[in-house]
């Protein structure tokens, strides 16, 4: 499958705080290939996945911004969830090491049968949590009242062919794989070098900046993004009690977008004093020309496809 069809965020809430009538509490399952990773699972997250078409099976890796109820409080029963259905490989789980006190609560909140192959990995510090064929994953502290950190998911950059090119160098056929294993390969009698028929191609990189003030680490993990999805609570009219809760409004969320070169925003994380998500969009739209999504419940957001 190609990269737009196999890589997809699920949105599965967007309420801060609180659940509403509308909105569910956050949580996001990112299809990566064969990956999920599983953002957030806040209250109501195990149904949530149902009403999307996904399942525990598909979670192969969790990450926790931080232990505000809202971020964590599905965690319960996820956990559960992976045991009951006996899934049987590792789900590492993500968190912030200040907050282990609260996992093992979250783990362990009421009797079931424990054989989920859990593995707990606190993050201490930014930097690399996790490398492997979906590539890089990192963090980096964010600025909240509770420590907080965003993740970011990077694809090794590759290289893209050039068909043209191979052509006129006389390369084809089973030549092409040895080109591209070994960097260099003999055709009609010249070598030709990998450089010669193909093209740098940027690795796709997916970001989440969850409860946050402004801050240089929200840009950073957003650098030249695919997709970032991040909490946009406040609209500017309420700047100043984002800054004394630790949020971003919808213009600054834009704003790290552009500065960070992003190719798709993903506002979410709303306050329930705004029951029409739009107006986080249109606020965003004034700082970044970049496309905008305004997450909804169960939205399928699929990753923009190569350069």
């Amino acid at each position: 499958m190609g990269a737009s069809v196999s890589r997809e965020l699920i949105v599965l809430g967007t309420a801060s705080q609180v659940p509403t009538r509308q909105r569910a509490h956050n949580g996001y399952l990112l299809r990566w290939d064969d990956q999920g990773f599983l953002f957030d699972p806040g209250e109501g997250a195990q149904r949530q996945l149902l009403l999307a078409g996904a399942a525990a099976s598909d979670i192969t890796r969790i990450c926790v911004t931080h232990f505000h109820g809202d971020h964590c409080l599905g965690l319960p029963g996820i956990v559960q969830r992976l045991s009951l259905d006996r899934v049987p490989h590792e789900v590492p789980i993500h968190f912030p090491g200040s907050g282990a006190d609260f996992l093992q609560r979250l783990r362990h909140a009421s009797h079931f049968h424990d054989q989920a192959r859990i593995v707990e990995c606190p993050v201490d510090e930014d930097g690399v949590l996790a490398t492997g064929p979906f590539g890089t994953l990192s963090a980096r502290r964010l600025r909240h009242p509770v420590e907080s950190f965003g993740y970011r998911l990077a694809e090794p950059d590759g290289r893209r062919m050039l068909p043209e090119r191979l052509a006129a160098l006389g390369v084809r056929g089973p030549d092409v794989g040895v080109l591209q294993r070994a960097g260099t390969v003999v055709a009609d009698g010249r070598l030709v070098s990998l450089d010669e028929v193909s093209e740098p191609r940027p690795g796709q990189v997916a970001a989440f900046v969850m409860d946050t003030g402004w801050c240089e680490a929200a840009i950073r993990l957003a650098e030249g993004a695919d997709l970032l999805v991040i909490e946009s609570t406040f609209l500017e009219t309420e700047a100043e009690l984002a800054a004394e809760a630790g949020h971003l409004t919808a213009a600054q969320a834009a704003r790290i977008a552009t500065e960070a070169g992003v190719r798709r925003l993903v506002l979410t994380h709303f306050s329930q004093r705004h029951p029409n998500a739009a107006v986080f969009g249109d606020e965003a739209a004034a700082h970044f020309d970049g496309e905008i999504v305004v997450a909804e419940e169960l939205a399928r957001i699929a990753i923009p496809p190569r350069r």
